[in-house]
């Protein structure tokens, strides 16, 4: 077993949804938590920054009075992911706010700073650090992180290449903290098989962006329900880092999804401008062939745990 955090070891379901650029809004993430799942948005979707705030507000005192009326069915914790790359001018504004309302879970994602997880540790946060391979995840830790997520091949958006196995195989070798792994996840016994692998918990994000909480244009949803794996396109051109993304909305902006330029990844950018691709080219993870429905996120929740107890059920 692992060793996990007080805010990670009572989950009522083994998922943490995984932050989605544009689309996770406190709407998403109250969902998810009531649901009995981590709900997590990244800092930069509040636009201006100083929206923050009153999202960090509307959340916590959402779940806390839901869990004064539901002493017996608490909600789960959230998450708020942090872009710990320079060209994010907001990091240090975004980070205190969390510190001020004492956000349960920090994400870092590309970039493992000591000061980051410091602050969290401050007030008693966790922080969940995403990395694509064993050598990033050495240094997470070192650097202070409480717990890893395993970005293997065919998770949405930036995207690793390593198989789940192989990746979660390498990690549990010397770490026995808490383990997420992210890539193709979108049923009940894809969350079953990730614990047997070895991790903690199933890391889920395009899934949700076919939920009616989700801040995502309708065609955006229908494209998720009416797409499988073969429909994903791995490309670095769209922001520096390489992910995955639905080709019809690379051939709805003109281009041609299989004969995509290679991106310079030190003009990496993940505000300004650039966050504009992200609202015509859709990240998206390969394993969107189990997404047959738009439904709320608390519908998909119950129907993974449908799933996960069959899967398990199966195996007895």
């Amino acid at each position: 077993m692992s060793k996990l955090p007080a805010a990670l070891a009572h989950l009522p379901f083994p998922v943490i949804g995984s932050p989605l650029f544009i689309i996770s809004t406190p709407k998403l993430v109250i969902a998810q938590c009531i649901a009995g799942v981590v709900g997590s948005m990244p800092a930069l979707n509040a636009r201006p920054a100083e929206q923050l705030e009153d999202w960090l507000i509307e959340i916590t005192e959402t779940l806390a009075a839901y869990n004064k009326a539901h002493p017996d069915k608490p909600a789960a914790p959230f998450a708020i992911n942090q872009i710990v790359h320079k060209s994010n001018d907001r990091l240090e504004h975004d980070m205190a706010m969390c510190v001020k309302y004492k956000v349960p879970i920090i994400i870092t994602s590309l970039g493992a700073r000591e000061e980051i997880n410091e602050a969290a540790h401050s007030y008693g946060g966790v922080v969940l650090h995403d990395v694509i391979n064993n050598k990033h995840a050495h240094k997470a830790i070192e650097k202070g992180a409480d717990g890893l997520i395993a970005v293997a091949a065919g998770a949405g958006g930036h995207a690793g290449e390593k198989s789940p196995f192989a990746l979660i195989q390498e990690i549990r070798q010397w770490f026995d903290g808490p383990l997420a792994l992210s890539g193709s996840i979108a049923s009940g016994g894809a969350v079953l098989a990730a614990q047997a692998m070895g991790a903690d918990f199933a890391y889920i994000g395009s899934a949700f962006i076919a939920t009616e909480e989700a801040r995502a244009a309708q065609e955006y949803k229908e494209c998720i329900v009416s797409s499988n794996s073969d429909d994903i396109v791995y490309s670095n051109l769209f922001t520096g880092v390489h992910g995955n993304y639905l080709a019809p909305s690379i051939v709805n902006a003109g281009m041609d999804p299989h004969n995509l330029p290679e991106s310079d990844p030190s003009k990496m950018n993940f505000g300004g401008d650039k966050s504009k691709a992200w609202k015509d080219i859709w990240g998206c993870g390969q394993g969107i062939g189990a997404i047959d429905k738009i439904q709320s996120a608390g519908d998909f929740v119950a129907q993974l745990k449908r799933e996960y107890a069959s899967a398990k059920a199966r195996l007895a």
